[in-house]
């Protein structure tokens, strides 16, 4: 009997679809609400994605998982809640409960291990929505990066792969290399009973950081140069790309947007082991071509009268002949998909790593960046910084900063007659503290009405070292942001278009955000983990009175 590894993982859904995603163990037809599909098999391992449609709009539809007839979904005397499939309608449209966050390191077996990671947010949030009225669980959950730590492993995960270093002793022992073995950090991640529950009922999307590859992930071109003459670091980037594609993006995707996609057509319209086929896309999707690369992870969920555009700012970075978050194909992109007409009352941008650091860092990273531009062993070094400690995110690509710093004001300023929304609010993870920034346009005289807030939730698990946090709180401090403006000023960088101050933060520890939405109103909710059932606010703030 073929047994369900992992899911049912509730993905895109909207008035009358859903895709539901799932891994078996052997090939299979899955069945949910009717809908069938088969799984494809990739490196030996078996998934499928289920449409589901003829859903009613602005329903819970409760539902179950069938592999080749046989109910494998819901398991037998569940503590939880049947898996429900919520769509989206008029009815809705306007009332949304968002749970977003980054940073997921794995649950660790090891007692010693465990209470230094301390209890996981998302799991005691699953956990305590299992006990509330349906009224109150989320509309979407958004994981912003991190999810499985290729380069930090557990050391259950190292004894895992130590007998396949004995057939590649030139693979790294503390390092996953290949396809398997990022099917077992999934696996890892996302089997434990509260993570398989919540993302069976929850909408969920995804996008990837740095870890789910390696640290430092397209920090730079010299980077990439340096990673391109390590021997398995083809193997590394081939499977990290895949895998992401087959349990992060595929679900991403609309029921229509799957059918147009050639990658996925091609998958699904041939038999045996589709691994070649694979390989080629992380191929393409890695490599810099004219500019561009040839995958776009960016995508696009319309939420009612919310829209979330999730910005690939990792894979998308162009290193070659000057640094950018994303291509112009790709940026323009996501220009037009958030200005593109209809009613939007909050406008939400997610991207891995934030736009608005704290003032000081943001400084030090646009300084570093001109920096390392400059020749010989000056360049160099800043370039070493830059890898060291980190400084890569938005202001460290400052042409791409300035252009979502335009972009933003374009939306604000209800560019071409557009209604502005009530709210603009970037969310991001990676940087191991959580805040809430507000943002006020420098250039702009428009925008009054607009709201626009950094929104930054991570870790949901893991850990900083007591410097970092220090270093955090430096960030923020008044005067070190005005030391830093005055040696930006003096290496002739010019003030960014945008200021910004906190207004909630920084906190540190496993957190987990919530964005509630209420017509025009909006405010966010900072929790962290009181029990493994239970957590308590530490943080709120209202984003628009509406």
């Amino acid at each position: 009997m073929v047994s369900l590894l992992l899911g049912p993982v509730l993905r895109h859904v909207d008035e009358t679809t859903a895709v539901v995603w799932v891994q078996t163990d052997a090939a299979a037809r899955v069945e949910v609400l009717g809908c069938a599909a088969d799984t494809f098999e990739i490196a030996g391992h078996h998934f499928a994605l289920v449409v589901v449609t003829g859903l009613l709009p602005d329903t819970r539809t409760p539902y179950q998982v069938y592999v080749d007839g046989s109910r494998l979904w819901p398991p037998p005397a569940s503590p939880f809640p049947g898996s429900v499939i919520p769509t989206r309608g008029p009815a809705s449209a306007g009332r949304h409960r968002i749970v977003f966050g980054s940073c997921r390191y794995v649950k660790m077996s090891d007692p010693e291990d465990a209470a230094r990671y301390g209890l996981d947010a998302l799991d005691a949030y699953a956990a305590r929505m299992a006990r509330r009225p349906v009224a109150e669980w989320p509309d979407a959950l958004l994981l912003l990066g991190d999810q499985v730590y290729a380069d930090e492993l557990t050391p259950q995960t190292r004894r895992r792969i130590a007998d396949r270093r004995d057939m590649h002793p030139e693979w790294p022992p503390d390092e996953i290399v290949d396809f398997a073995e990022y099917v077992g950090l999934y696996r890892d991640s996302w089997a434990n009973p509260e993570i398989r529950w919540i993302m069976s009922t929850v909408p969920t999307a995804m996008i990837f950081d740095d870890h789910d590859v390696r640290d430092d992930w397209n920090t730079s071109a010299r980077w990439r140069q340096e990673m391109a003459r390590v021997p398995w670091w083809r193997h590394r980037i081939r499977a990290a790309l895949a895998s992401y594609w087959v349990y992060q993006h595929l679900g991403n995707l609309s029921p229509g947007e799957l059918a147009a996609d050639p990658d996925y057509r091609k998958i699904t319209g041939r038999g045996g082991d589709v691994w070649p086929v694979l390989a080629g896309l992380g191929d393409r999707a890695d490599a810099e071509v004219d500019g561009s690369k040839g995958v776009r992870f960016s995508f696009r969920w319309d939420l009612g009268r919310s829209r979330l555009v999730m910005i690939d700012s990792r894979n998308g970075r162009i290193l070659e002949g000057g640094r950018r978050m994303l291509g112009d194909g790709e940026f323009g992109w996501v220009e037009d998909q958030a200005l593109a007409p209809g009613e939007v009352d909050h406008l939400i941008l997610g991207t891995s790593v934030p736009w608005l650091l704290p003032p000081a860092i943001s400084d030090l990273e646009t300084l570093n960046e001109a920096a390392a531009d400059r020749p010989g062993w000056r360049g160099r070094l800043a370039e070493r910084i830059r890898q060291r400690a980190d400084l890569e995110h938005w202001p460290a690509f400052r042409t791409s900063f300035d252009r979502l710093t335009r972009l933003v004001e374009d939306v604000s300023a209800g560019r071409g007659g557009a209604p502005r929304p009530a709210t603009v609010s970037v969310l991001s993870g990676d940087v191991h503290h959580s805040y809430a920034a507000r943002a006020h346009l420098a250039h702009s005289g428009h925008a009054g009405n607009t709201a626009v807030h950094q929104l930054t939730c991570s870790p949901v698990h893991n850990r900083v070292p007591r410097v970092l946090e220090a270093g955090f709180q430096l960030g923020w401090a008044p005067a070190t942001t005005r030391l830093t403006r005055r040696m930006a000023r003096r290496a002739g960088i010019p003030a960014p278009g945008v200021r910004w101050e906190r207004r909630g933060g920084p906190l540190f520890g496993n957190t987990i955000a919530t964005l509630l939405v209420d017509g025009r109103r909006a405010e966010v909710l900072f929790e962290q983990p009181h029990s493994a059932a239970s957590l308590h606010t530490v943080a709120r703030h209202e984003l628009s009175a509406g």
